[in-house]
């Protein structure tokens, strides 16, 4: 169910040098939401302008807190998705393969407009923890998440926003005037889909940002945090600053590895917020990355959920939980301390119902930060997950069906 697609850079030989200082070779690399989030790497933000508790549920704090609003936050990278039904000659005229995934070059800067404009696009709010958050707000009370990112001061921005509205979810962004909004054009031929993505103001997220006092507000207010691992990219020191805040405040913090490059290519930061981590979520390609990454010979999914479970950890009050989602095997769920690995089958489906996979692996953490948040056990809130992304893979892009299901314990 959780599938991943790949993605490829646009052009170029060899290696690509960031200014980070650090080589990634061109390579293929898998990623959770390819249209969103391929491999780029910017500028550290610093020198930019402008849960599972010991017990087998959530702190009884959350529970009471039912009313309360934007118990969620998550940070990550926001782009738009332009997805709309294309014709061979519309990928030719762009020089784009039918089932692919790239960078945006000059030259296909004219697509998002012509997408909008000819073809009666479908726009999505997207980046991989932005489908997240949606997908949690789907299940949660009104005012329950609140997102943070960076973006452009364009219509895009403003379509965006427009987007996030309708998804009840409530937007942070940073504005980088000097740069366009995110942008992931979708084209769609029969069962193919190409995928371009300029990712301009989503790289420009900065530390200035999340601690102005408007924001840090919001960050002081929420239980539960939620990082998409593609903003080690961009901001690492914004996502030390809320690791840091959890364990001192005793809160939850959730973390996706989100892609294989991201364990490859930054260690450093990944495994500095190593402590700090309460949940750790990754498929089981980024699973497996990881692990070698670490130095670990072993490619058994079991013994890896373990070992990142069982990592030196921060705040002591929470065990720490790893999940690793291995498409439609079953999920795996490892619990620090813990000697048995546990399995949750995913949902069944018939496959005449399925339309579109992409992003099911956002949706999963979706519900699974929706159950986390509403302190329900960990067992259902795997199953929220695993209901989330069943509905998702029914709609086109990462999306849910509206008006709203009502999710029920036990729903299938």
């Amino acid at each position: 169910m959780f599938s991943r697609g790949v993605c490829r850079f646009a052009s170029g030989t060899g290696a690509y040098k960031t200014a980070r200082g650090l080589t990634v070779p061109h390579q293929t690399l898998l990623v959770s939401r390819v249209c969103c989030n391929p491999a780029i790497f910017l500028p550290s933000c610093q020198k930019r302008r402008p849960f599972h508790s010991t017990t087998t549920t959530t702190p009884q704090s959350i529970k009471m807190a039912a009313t309360k609003e934007y118990r969620l936050l998550a940070l990550e990278n926001p782009l738009l998705d332009i997805q709309a039904f294309g014709s061979d000659e519309l990928l030719a005229k762009y020089n784009l393969k039918p089932n692919d995934a790239i960078l945006a070059e000059e030259a296909h800067k004219p697509l998002y407009e012509e997408l909008l404009n000819n073809h009666d696009a479908k726009l999505i709010a997207g980046g991989a923890a932005q489908n997240t958050a949606r997908g949690a707000q789907y299940l949660l009370p009104d005012n329950s998440v609140v997102y943070l990112g960076g973006v452009g001061d364009d219509k895009y921005a403003s379509i965006l926003k427009d987007a996030v509205k309708k998804a009840g979810l409530r937007v942070e962004y940073r504005v980088e005037p000097t740069q366009p909004t995110g942008r992931c054009g979708v084209v769609i031929t029969g069962h193919n889909r190409s995928m371009c993505t300029d990712l301009g103001a989503a790289n420009h997220y900065g530390l200035d940002h999340l601690k102005k006092p408007e924001i840090w507000s919001l960050v002081e207010n929420a239980e539960v945090y939620y990082i998409g691992g593609y903003h080690f990219t961009v901001c690492p020191p914004a996502i030390m600053e809320l690791a840091k805040e959890a364990a001192a405040k005793n809160k939850i913090f959730i973390l996706s590895l989100s892609a294989p490059f991201i364990a490859q290519f930054f260690k450093e930061p990944l495994d500095a917020s190593a402590p700090y981590w309460d949940y750790i979520i990754g498929n089981e390609t980024e699973a497996a990355t990881w692990a070698e990454a670490q130095g670990h010979a072993t490619k058994d999914l079991k013994e890896i959920a373990k070992l990142m479970a069982n990592l030196p950890k921060e705040n002591k009050q929470r065990k720490r939980v790893a999940i690793i989602t291995h498409g439609t095997e079953p999920t795996l769920v490892a619990v620090q301390g813990e000697d048995e690995v546990k399995e949750y089958p995913v949902l069944a489906i018939d496959k005449s119902l399925i339309n579109d996979t992409n992003g099911a692996g956002d949706a999963f953490a979706g519900g699974l930060c929706a159950g986390i948040t509403e302190g329900k056990t960990l067992e259902e809130s795997i199953h929220m997950g695993q209901w989330l992304a069943k509905l998702s893979i029914q709609e086109l892009g990462p999306s849910f069906p509206f008006p709203k299901k009502t999710y029920e314990p036990g729903s299938h």
